[in-house]
Parts: structure tokens; C-alpha cells; sequence
């Protein structure tokens, strides 16, 4: 059996390439034991192996025992640091647009819509920061952005949170720039901000977009926690 499997950020830069075409004996081969193998093929991501997430054809897959088939995408997620028409949920390089954002997700029922802006800075951590890349698994992470918005509205499902948007910016930042617009809409200010803050944290927590910041003395990956993914509906 042939998988293809997708690097990212760090992981991308030790294996020396984004993507690896591997072959397997048999038809399939669990999650399990695809780390195992993995880990004795490229003995450089053998330490990141044990706590990357595995998402097999652009969802995460939790069960070590799940399995991988012929012609499969596994994708190794490290630790990830996200007009009218536009989609509720994008990743993309460029500009982020505020007004088309805030459009999607304002009715006449809304009394409150709260857009949130994460903006690079010029420090982190007592460091000076020059300027920022960002790098996405870009199909899986708007999947990933739209999951964590249907996870937040179930959770805020009796607090009248009518609808949620995101969109994340991708590539070269400059200090000042906007990396993530959140936009939630609820008929009272206090639920669209606690959902607000809620899916910020989610998209931080799940969505698998990567930071490389550069500084006077050079540039590196920004460690962030493993991923989490999003609870599916019982």
C-alpha cells in the first residue's frame, strides 16, 4: 500500500521535505503502528512522533487503532500557535478584510458582534520580534476553523450566539498586521464575547497553522501545545 505524508513547519525542515511517499506491506496499517514505522524510516522525527497528531485525510484521527489505507494523505500535525461572499472560514496570504468578516455573521437579531484581531507584535517573551511567517495545512485548517465554530455553537447553543466566522492569514507579517479575524454575532454583548474568547482559544488549541518568528539572532518555530481537536456531536 502507498500513503503520501505531509510535514509541516519544523517537522518539514528536519525530514528536508514536505512531502514523503511511503510504502507499506499489506492493505492497511493502524495509527499505531504507522508511528512506529514512521519513526524507524526518518530517525530524525523519531522524538516529535510520539506527541504529533495524526490526521488522515484532512480530519484528525484519535484511535491508535484506526486505520491507514492505500492512497491515504496522513498529515503529522505538530504543536500549532487561525466582502459578503467570502466564506466564513478561510485561510489564506492575503490582506484580511474586517468589514466582509463582521457582514457575515451581523442579522437584525444581533445585538452585539464582536471582532477579534490578533495582530503580530513586536516582542514575545522579553524578546524583540522583527517579523512573523506563518505556515498552515491550508484544507485542514479552514475544516479545522469550521469545526471550532460548530463546536462553540453547540456549546452556546441556549445562549442566543447566532453565528461565527473566521479567517487566518498566512506567509511573510510584518509588526502591525492582522493574523486572525474571529467574528461572532448573539443577541447580548457578554455571550458574543465569552464566545469570542472561547473560539479564539479553540482555534489556538486545534486548527493546525504554525509561527515562525524572526528575531535579531536569527529565526525559529514557536513551540505551542499539542493539538486538541474539536468534540463531535453525540
Amino acid at each position: 500500500m502507498h500513503v503520501t505524508v505531509k510535514l509541516f513547519a519544523s517537522l518539514r525542515e528536519l525530514a528536508g521535505s514536505s512531502d514523503l511517499d511511503q510504502e507499506f506491506e499489506g492493505d492497511s496499517v493502524t495509527v499505531t503502528e504507522f508511528r512506529q514505522r514512521f519513526a524507524e524510516r526518518v530517525p530524525a522525527l523519531k522524538p516529535q512522533l510520539e506527541t504529533v497528531a495524526i490526521a488522515v485525510n484532512e480530519e484528525y484521527t484519535r484511535q491508535g487503532d484506526a486505520p491507514i489505507r492505500d492512497g491515504d494523505v496522513v498529515a503529522l500535525i505538530p504543536p500549532i500557535a487561525g466582502g459578503a461572499d467570502a466564506p466564513r472560514f478561510l485561510c489564506t496570504d492575503q490582506v484580511l478584510d474586517r468589514d466582509a468578516l463582521r457582514e457575515l455573521v451581523r442579522t437584525d437579531a444581533s445585538g452585539a458582534v464582536v471582532l477579534f484581531e490578533g495582530i503580530v507584535r513586536n516582542h514575545h517573551e522579553g524578546h524583540e520580534v522583527l517579523r512573523l511567517e506563518y505556515e498552515a495545512y491550508g484544507p485542514m485548517a479552514e475544516k479545522q476553523l469550521a469545526a471550532v465554530a460548530a463546536e462553540v455553537l453547540r456549546d452556546y447553543a441556549n445562549r442566543e450566539v447566532y453565528d461565527i466566522a473566521a479567517h487566518h492569514r498566512t506567509g511573510p507579517m510584518s509588526i502591525g498586521d492582522v493574523s486572525l479575524l474571529v467574528a461572532v454575532s448573539a443577541a447580548h454583548r457578554k455571550d458574543a464575547f465569552d464566545a469570542a474568547l472561547r473560539t479564539v482559544d479553540r482555534i489556538k488549541e486545534t486548527v493546525p497553522v504554525w509561527k515562525k518568528e524572526y528575531g535579531p539572532n536569527g529565526a525559529t518555530w514557536q513551540e505551542g501545545i499539542a493539538p486538541v481537536p474539536t468534540s463531535q456531536p453525540d
